[in-house]
């Protein structure tokens, strides 16, 4: 039966209905979508809109999820129930056989920042290493008939990764709503959805996170080996991800063109240089009062900085760590230009945990 969807507003002890408004047109809807993927349920990043394919069509929408797959998001339109599935089928066909470097062209193409750093920026982790291992596809609409369903219902049992999505629009006075309803819950088919690489981004464990610390002129290892700190600044984008990282977190830290350093527990949450404290022993002490070997500053004396030019401390209780010159690398462990992010790779860590000596049981 075609989805009905309905909103009442409680007024004292009567309902009163909302009145079901129409939208100006399906491409307001897609405009919607494109501001915020998450009004189906889940955070998505789109990487693409009106995708042309080799075939001379466009793809509506084309999203991806944290962990790298694809969503293929066609809006129905005027079409026929056979032509909206058949063009979305047609779309799948096409995206599934789209490699890395394709979809990051594809992604680049639309986003005004580049894709790793718009990723990273939207799910806190740094893209994986595969791309498009899965594809969905989802009929977007305000209203399906009786035989769509019927289609898009046979494919599921087939194990075809598709599923359609309603859109009802409501109106109370000067207010307007849009509510949701998916013609089937969002589980694993009874199939298995295509996927064309075996190297699926791996689960997260729920503590584990890498910290990339950049050496030069504004931050040096030696003083956070010393005081018990990662760091990054010069500029929001570089300083992003470092502020995310929660209190009580254990982190790798990693220096780049040389390897990890130390592990340890996050101590507090993200401070400006100028306000940060770290622990010495029992006591919290000011960093900007210790004797340091970097300014962690990135402006002259005297100069009033940027706000997103600051260099943000995290104090950290270092559980083991290293000079530079003792960094563990091995061929084959994760190393990322972003500055934090969770850490997943089982190879890395696996090394990681007995290089420190970590017990593989216990947690921060």
């Amino acid at each position: 039966m075609p989805v009905e969807m309905g909103m009442w507003r409680i007024d004292g002890d009567s309902p009163r209905r909302l009145l079901r408004g129409v939208l100006p047109s399906e491409a307001t809807l897609e405009d919607l979508l494109e501001q915020d993927p998450s009004i189906l349920g889940e955070l998505l990043l789109v990487i693409g809109r009106q995708v042309r394919t080799p075939y001379g069509k466009l793809i509506d929408l084309l999203a991806m999820d944290v962990e790298g797959n694809l969503r293929v998001l066609e809006l129905k339109r005027d079409r026929t129930p056979r032509e909206v599935v058949a063009q979305i089928l047609d779309y799948g066909s096409w995206v599934i056989g789209l490699d890395r470097d394709r979809i990051i062209k594809i992604a680049n193409d639309h986003l005004d920042v580049p894709f790793e750093e718009v990723f990273a920026q939207t799910f806190g982790d740094p893209p994986p290493e595969y791309l498009g291992s899965e594809v969905q596809l989802t009929i977007v609409a305000t209203e399906l008939d009786d035989s769509s369903e019927r289609i898009v219902g046979y494919l599921r049992d087939f194990g075809v990764p598709i599923n359609a999505v309603f859109f009802a629009y409501l109106e109370d006075d000067d207010r307007r709503y849009l509510a949701r309803s998916w013609l089937a819950s969002n589980v694993q088919t009874n199939g298995t959805a295509p996927a064309r690489k075996s190297g699926k981004k791996a689960e997260w464990n729920g503590q584990d996170w890498f910290v990339t610390f950049g050496e030069g002129p504004h931050r040096a290892w030696e003083d956070a080996h010393r005081y018990g700190f990662v760091s990054a600044g010069g500029g929001e984008r570089y300083s992003r991800s470092l502020r995310r990282l929660p209190e009580g977190a254990r982190i790798f830290v990693h220096i780049p063109k040389h390897g990890y350093v130390a592990v340890g527990e996050t101590l507090g949450e993200a401070k400006p240089f100028d306000e940060a404290l770290v622990q010495l022993e029992d006591d919290w002490v000011r960093l900007a009062e210790r004797d340091l070997v970097a300014p962690y500053r990135h402006h002259k004396p005297g100069e009033v900085p940027p706000e997103d030019d600051t260099e943000y401390i995290v104090p950290v209780r270092w559980i083991a760590s290293a000079p530079k010159n003792e960094a563990y690398w091995v061929t084959g462990m994760f190393a990322n230009q972003n500055i934090a992010g969770r850490l997943r790779d089982p190879f890395t860590l696996e090394r990681l945990t007995a290089h420190f000596e970590l017990d593989e049981e216990t947690t921060v």
